[in-house]
């Protein structure tokens, strides 16, 4: 077997999957749960498998490393795929029947994009494997272009055109600063960025790729089409566009700047604080006012990422592996939320926050479990987002962010104003129907797998801490 096959094999494993999925519809088409149930039976084995044999080696040329940091986030990526899909199971029975099968390959290409990027140590495959993860998100954020309540606009079109015009832009500006570096470093390895000398050109040249980087991760001043999207494109896949791509943004821009620039902080790491700051005080404050909760957990999400943008900052091994805690915990906790959202919705008739008001009442287990992920979102203890917040903030003040650690301090205690009108909406008021909420089989278990881990790593953090550490220390080695 060529070594180059163990280096991608939980890749190959998941495009695999999308092959069968869309060859066997093609050739007879399938219900949409046969073909889910697959798909998230095929990811689950190749997530065990990942703690059986582990892909290591390096692909030809230097191209890509794997190894334990890169299998993290092949784990991680893998866990949303599984959580993506079952969440939308019932949404894909029901809405679009006639064609599951181009939905789940689209996914799974998207998650194959993503997968790649961790381990990429070339500024070609990198631009590729980003790409790759971005383009079907187009597609998809349009797949419910009918959806709506009778008599009100549809808005899943126009959230598809705001996603895919800031996409454009985003991989505009990457190829642009790409052609800028690899032309004035004579290579497209991520390591010839490591010289000491870095010529001006390339230097403008990695702004313009970090800013396409940005428009992924939806930090400010590239957030534009967060809010939008989410409130048009379907829920179901704007749980997975939440967390996944972001992941995936994160993920790239930190092998860009840890892995290809350590040794020139000087210039990115005052423009990465700024958008870090202005990142938690934009997704705060404009989340205050919002009604519609999709729009709400739109700039929830854009102060989120300020907060992973400040471990970043720290630039210490400790910084980077309490990004990949944060990472874990946010993918579980949003993914939650968007879920239980998406079934209060489905029976009650709208995102609007009055339109969920007494869910507890109507689902005792569905409002405790709101109230646990919107807990862990305001980093309450002792959900598992407590301890994101607690150890990013650590990690940036022993690398001496005093005035990063303030704000995300004070913005917090912000955020908890519109984080508990969620929860009263869910508890403290009465609903305009008493009727039960009724979920299918998957989506209670997509939701019961992001409410154990929530919980679980909320109790007892320690694994996922050494694991983090474990993947910060190798990628700190370099592949």
């Amino acid at each position: 077997m060529p070594p180059w096959i163990q280096v991608f094999a939980l890749e190959l494993a998941v495009t695999a999957t999308a092959l069968v999925v869309l060859v066997c519809d093609a050739l007879r088409p399938c219900r949409a749960r046969t073909l889910a149930w697959f798909s998230v039976a095929a990811l689950a084995t190749a997530l065990c498998t990942s703690f059986v044999v582990e892909p290591a080696g390096t692909a030809p040329h230097g191209v890509y490393a794997a190894g334990p940091w890169s299998l993290f986030f092949e784990r991680l990526f893998l866990a949303a795929g599984i959580l993506g899909v079952l969440g939308s199971l019932d949404w894909l029975e029901s809405r679009v029947a006639r064609r599951p099968a181009e939905y789940l390959f689209l996914m799974l290409m998207s998650l194959v994009g993503a997968m790649l990027l961790a381990g990429a140590r070339d500024w070609v495959l990198l631009v590729v494997a980003f790409e790759l993860m971005g383009i079907p998100l187009y597609v998809l954020a349009a797949y419910a272009k009918l959806d709506g309540p009778p008599g009100e606009p549809q808005l899943a079109a126009e959230a598809a055109l705001k996603l895919y015009v800031t996409g454009a832009a985003s991989t505009a500006l990457t190829l642009f600063g790409l052609a800028l570096v690899i032309g004035a470093g004579g290579s497209s390895s991520l390591a010839g960025l490591a010289s000491p000398d870095v010529a001006p050109l390339a230097s403008a040249g990695m702004l313009l790729v970090l800013a396409g980087f940005g428009f992924k991760l939806g930090a400010v001043p590239f957030h534009m089409w967060v809010p939008d999207t989410y409130q048009g494109a379907p829920t179901p896949f704007v749980a997975f566009l939440s967390v996944a791509p972001k992941a995936g943004g994160l993920v790239a821009l930190v092998v860009v700047l840890l892995h290809g620039w350590p040794r020139h902080h000087e210039l990115w790491a005052p423009a990465l604080g700024v958008i870090a700051a202005a990142s938690m005080v934009v997704g705060n404050l404009f989340a205050l006012p919002q009604r519609d909760a999709r729009r709400l957990l739109g700039y929830s999400g854009v102060a989120q990422m300020g907060y992973v943008l400040v471990a970043v900052c720290a630039r210490s091994e400790s910084g980077v592996a309490m990004a990949l805690f944060f990472l874990v915990s946010y993918v579980f906790t949003n993914f939650g939320v968007f879920l239980v959202l998406h079934a209060a919705a489905e029976n009650s008739g709208g995102h609007a926050l009055d339109q969920i008001t007494g869910l507890s009442r109507r689902s005792p287990w569905l409002g405790a479990a709101l109230l646990l992920f919107v807990l862990s979102l305001a980093g309450i203890p002792f959900a598992v987002g407590f301890w994101a917040k607690l150890f990013v903030l650590l990690a940036a003040f022993e690398a001496g962010l005093v005035g990063l650690v303030v704000t995300g301090v004070v913005l917090s205690v912000v955020a908890l104003f519109y984080y508990l009108s969620v929860a009263r909406s869910t508890f403290m008021a009465d609903g305009r129907s008493a009727e039960p909420v009724r979920a299918g089989l998957a989506l209670r278990a997509a939701i019961s797998l992001c409410l154990a881990a929530v919980l679980g790593l909320g109790l007892w953090p320690g694994p996922l801490l050494a694991q983090a550490r474990l993947a910060a220390a190798a990628f700190g080695g370099g592949p």
